[in-house]
């Protein structure tokens, strides 16, 4: 059947799920839009990256719907998410280091399952990040923070994902490495790739991303435009960082 091209990506409907005997989604729900950039924000606490545990299946959930492009996939394994065109980048480093740029990137595509489907899709990713192409020998380890997260973000694109979630991509990285990653993904959202991103930088990441999400306390607090929730004086004052006056009545 084919895909409705208006119909959302991902839909979470009232999921519910943590660690253990401690609940961290209190009945999350949201949608990403195909092709777009959605950022999520919220206090630490809120439940972003676990959101993101939970589409990736690393989280045991006791409710609710996790629908990908008209399918349930709650419960589905990461290996079989990936089958799905799920990519996830975690926060922090999740390179090889001793390995070479180029072997980092074959390995993204092991499950392709034969080298001939794999070695095309590299060779795409190499002319997508000319940087990496240069340094394609070289150890993953001697590249800059900004080029290493550069090297995630490629080889996560070697199984042609339908949604990438992406979780603080800009920790550590200088500003000019900053503008270089927002830069990348504002170019993948164009050719097609949903992009779903938590970042500590609220406000930049905001301002390239096409809708927002605010969580608390694992439940969505508002959903919008990202130029919406930039505007919300009372969500600029909590999680923005500006200085506005309390007693503006905050956006419906």
């Amino acid at each position: 059947m084919a895909t409705d091209p208006n119909a959302p990506v991902l839909v979470m409907e009232g999921v519910v799920g943590g660690y253990g005997r401690m609940t961290i989604l209190n009945g999350l729900s949201f949608s990403v839009a195909r092709a777009t950039i959605t950022t999520i924000i919220g206090p630490n606490g809120a439940g972003k990256s676990t959101a993101f545990k939970a589409i990736f299946g690393l989280l045991n959930l006791s409710a609710g719907r996790i629908i990908l492009e008209g399918k349930d996939v709650r419960g589905f394994s990461p290996a079989a998410l990936i089958g799905e065109g799920v990519c996830y980048v975690p926060q922090g480093r999740n390179i090889f280091p001793e390995l070479s740029v180029q072997d980092n990137l074959e390995l993204g595509g092991v499950a392709l399952g034969t080298t001939k489907a794999m070695r095309p899709r590299v060779e795409e990713a190499l002319d997508r990040f000319p940087i990496l192409r240069q340094k394609a020998r070289a150890q993953a380890s001697t590249l800059s923070g900004g080029q290493q997260k550069l090297l995630e973000i490629a080889r996560g694109l070697i199984a042609h994902p339908k949604l990438m979630l992406i979780d603080e991509p800009s920790i550590g990285l200088s500003p000019l490495m900053v503008k270089d990653v927002f830069a990348t993904l504002q170019k993948l959202r164009d050719q097609g790739v949903s992009i779903l991103m938590v970042e500590q930088n609220a406000r930049s990441a905001l301002e390239i991303s096409d809708n927002g999400i605010v969580l608390e306390t694992g439940r969505t607090r508002l959903v919008g435009t990202a130029q919406s929730i930039l505007n919300d004086p009372r969500i600029a004052k909590l999680f923005l960082g500006a200085e506005v006056d309390l007693e503006t009545p905050a956006s419906p």
